[in-house]
Parts: C-alpha cells; sequence; structure tokens
C-alpha cells in the first residue's frame, strides 16, 4: 500500500462526513456538529493541498486506515462528537503536521 498525505487527508474527511452523521443526531449540538465538520474538513483540505504529491510512509497510512476504522465503529451521538476532533487531530499528529 502506498498513499499521497492528500489521499489520507480525503479519507479522513470522507469519514469526517460518516462520523457527523452519527453525531448530528443530536438536535442541540446540530450546528456546533456542522462547525466541527467544516472547520476539520478545511484543515485536512490545506494540509492535503500543501503536501499534495508526498507519499506517505506505510505505518503513517496504517495508523490514519486504523484510527479511521475506530471512529467509524462509534454508534453513540455523545461520542461521534468528540470523534469529530480527535479523528483529525490523531491524522494530523501521524502525519507530523504542525500548526
Amino acid at each position: 500500500m502506498s498513499a499521497t498525505v492528500e489521499s489520507l487527508t480525503a479519507r479522513t474527511s470522507g469519514a469526517l462526513e460518516a462520523v457527523a452523521v452519527v453525531a448530528g443526531t443530536v438536535e442541540d449540538e446540530w450546528q456546533y456538529v456542522t462547525d466541527l465538520v467544516a472547520a476539520w474538513s478545511a484543515r485536512l483540505a490545506t494540509v492535503g493541498s500543501a503536501r499534495l504529491d508526498e507519499m506517505a510512509p506505510e505505518p503513517v497510512e496504517s495508523a490514519v486506515d486504523r484510527v479511521i476504522e475506530e471512529a467509524l465503529l462509534v454508534t453513540d451521538p455523545h461520542r461521534a462528537i468528540d470523534w469529530l476532533s480527535t479523528l483529525s487531530q490523531v491524522v494530523l499528529v501521524a502525519l507530523d503536521e504542525r500548526g
């Protein structure tokens, strides 16, 4: 397996959308969920664009795939809200992204 940083950030954004579906069932938190997805998707897109053709090392790709798998297992809406930030932050750490 070999993936670009851009493809990993895109995968993560897709997972954010899926987690947001679960999180969005908390009616009082809908705007917060929407804002989190927008903010983290923008951050991931910025990183992906800046590192477009950079290949991610195999362990990084595996880590990103694993954390995405874990996030997609969440069925509790309140835990899903927590994962909206956690998922993005873990992926950014795995990509050695600062800022």
